[in-house]
């Protein structure tokens, strides 16, 4: 059996209840960004390279010439799904068959 004294107790028990209220911090804030972007699923960095097949560098140039667009939350880059899919469209990347086909869920 392990003995704690009280004070010991009571910090660790602070510790635990700081990190519940960041883990309700990101879930709020995670929250708030989906009903503002009408439920529709957020892409980082990542996901885009993988999907449209390029390099991060690649990726930056279209940020930077705006054929996407592209959303900073917390200091990170994120894409709406439908308006990836109007630039898959656009560009003519990828079809919907394609899409399917690979099972890319944009």
């Amino acid at each position: 059996m392990i003995q704690i004294d009280r004070e010991t107790f009571q910090m660790m028990l602070h510790q635990i209840m700081e990190r519940f209220d960041k883990i309700e911090d990101k879930l709020s804030r995670m929250n708030r960004q989906t009903s503002a972007l009408d439920g529709d699923k957020l892409l980082d960095n990542q996901d885009m390279c993988e999907l449209l097949g390029i390099t991060k560098r690649t990726l930056a140039r279209y940020r930077q010439k705006k054929l996407v667009t592209y959303y900073m939350i917390d200091g990170r880059t994120y894409y709406k799904s439908s308006e990836v899919k109007e630039f898959l469209n656009r560009k003519g990347r990828l079809s919907l068959a394609e899409m399917e086909r690979n099972k890319i869920n944009v």
